[in-house]
């Protein structure tokens, strides 16, 4: 994309009603504006890093053998009323009529839309496991929405249901999800803690909340360091082995982690005093195990071998993904701007010509701009008739991985220079060199 034909409205100032750094960043890097309280439009930069958020969670529930489908937005009170949870919700939910004066709602999540569906369309044990999920808009309608888009009322998330005929296959749902949410995280380039949790209005004893550690975090959380060391990698995981999934939660579940409402000061002491960290942590997904609590109240059964109606039992497993966009620039920015991660960058590289209208550096950048295409990648190519410094303030604020510099003085040498925004550092190199070591970056991700 040439700068010069995109739109980016970027700000130069800090907006007056944004309290944290993620919220100021993506409104001065033009990827958000909003709308009314914490309901935001999302501009082509933010919606472009939205896409490839979602485009990853994806490949990782597909990769864990999870079905995606697409339910609707607007649900009717009436599942929810047999339920329980029509009333017990609270104010959060958006409660609305049609113009038959039909209780409706804004779905805050879907455990009710989704276990119609199975009672409707599976009968039987042989159906099973199934997991099912979607990635979709909901409302919850906020007293006080703050911090942008880690706080708003409207947001993009994936919510997913496991069905299984009995505990133990709903608890390898559950480890499967686990595994599925750390391989999602790590390739965002983010360490996201799985942490024992409170379950709220979704019920269950089996919960673990993924959190990203930030000043900024609106949980207190209490950790053992070691699990700071833990990566899954590029280990090739057996979704279907219990086994498998059994040890990587094991694995991350046994070093001490858990946010204030479950947090044990006596189990906290044991932990060495070297490692006993107290922090601030971002919640960007969850997972629960809940039983029969929906399949009995709506009676969601299947028939078993010997012909006998069980209820299923069943899970669900949520990925914040429009508030992974926050967390991400949390945790990864500095004074000058954001700091994407390679597996997230709205653009793969950013191409600087410091003297547009010269035919050399023109047609140098173009030879750059067209080969990192041929290659695949995506570049951002800043053609504009401005000055070097407001190039270089647009590129560090939007927070492209990796910058090519373009210009005369280095042309002369048959150099152009490639800039490293995590580090800062610049090496020249010929312009063909340059394209490898950016394919290559891109390729080892």
């Amino acid at each position: 994309m040439r700068l010069s034909r995109y739109f980016l409205p970027v700000l130069k100032e800090n907006p007056a009603e944004a309290q944290i750094v993620s919220h100021r960043l993506m409104l001065r890097a033009g990827m958000i504006k909003q709308s009314s309280a914490g309901i935001y439009s999302w501009l082509p930069l933010g919606f472009k890093v939205l896409r490839k958020l979602e485009d990853i969670v994806h490949e990782e529930q597909i990769r864990a053998g999870h079905i995606p489908m697409l339910m609707p937005t607007l649900q009717s009170a009436d599942l929810w009323r047999e339920s329980g949870r029509y009333e017990a919700y609270g104010q959060e939910m958006l409660r609305i009529k049609d113009r038959h004066e039909r209780d409706m709602l804004y779905g805050p999540t879907n455990e009710e839309l989704i276990t119609d569906i199975f009672r409707t369309h599976v009968g039987s044990y042989k159906d099973l496991p199934m997991t099912l999920y979607h990635i979709q808009w909901k409302f919850r309608d906020e007293i006080r929405p703050r911090f942008g888009v880690m706080r708003g009322r409207e947001f993009f998330m994936k919510d997913g249901y496991n069905f299984d005929i009995d505990r133990d296959s709903a608890l390898h749902a559950y480890n499967r999800h686990l595994v599925s949410y750390l391989k999602t995280y790590e390739r965002m380039g983010l360490q996201a803690i799985p942490m024992r949790a409170d379950s709220g209005p979704i019920g269950g004893d089996d919960t673990h909340e993924f959190l990203v550690l930030a000043e900024t975090g609106e949980s207190e959380v209490f950790y053992d360091s070691a699990i700071t060391d833990l990566k899954i990698g590029d280990r090739v995981v057996d979704y279907d082995s219990r086994e498998d999934c059994a040890s990587i939660l094991k694995e991350w579940t046994t070093p001490y982690a858990r946010t204030d409402e479950t947090h044990d000061e006596a189990l906290f002491a044991q932990i060495p005093q070297e490692r006993q960290r107290k922090s601030r942590g971002i919640e960007v997904g969850q997972i629960f195990y809940f039983g029969t609590k929906y399949s009995d109240a709506m009676g969601a059964t299947v028939a078993t071998e010997s012909g006998e109606r069980v209820p299923v039992h069943m899970g669900s497993h949520g990925i914040g993904v429009s508030r992974l966009i926050g967390a991400i620039i949390e945790a990864s920015h500095d004074d000058n701007g954001i700091i994407w991660p390679e597996g997230v960058t709205p653009f793969h590289c950013g191409i600087v010509n410091l003297k547009q209208g010269d035919s050399e550096t023109d047609a140098a950048c173009d030879a750059l701009y067209g080969g990192l295409r041929a290659l695949g990648l995506d570049p951002l190519y800043d053609d504009r008739q401005e000055r070097a410094g407001g190039k270089f303030a647009t590129m560090d604020l939007i927070g492209l991985p990796w910058r090519i510099t373009v210009g005369p003085r280095g042309l002369k040498n048959g150099v152009v220079e490639l800039t490293s925004r995590r580090t800062g550092q610049s090496e020249e190199m010929p312009v063909e060199t340059a394209l490898e070591r950016v394919a290559a970056i891109y390729r080892s991700n």
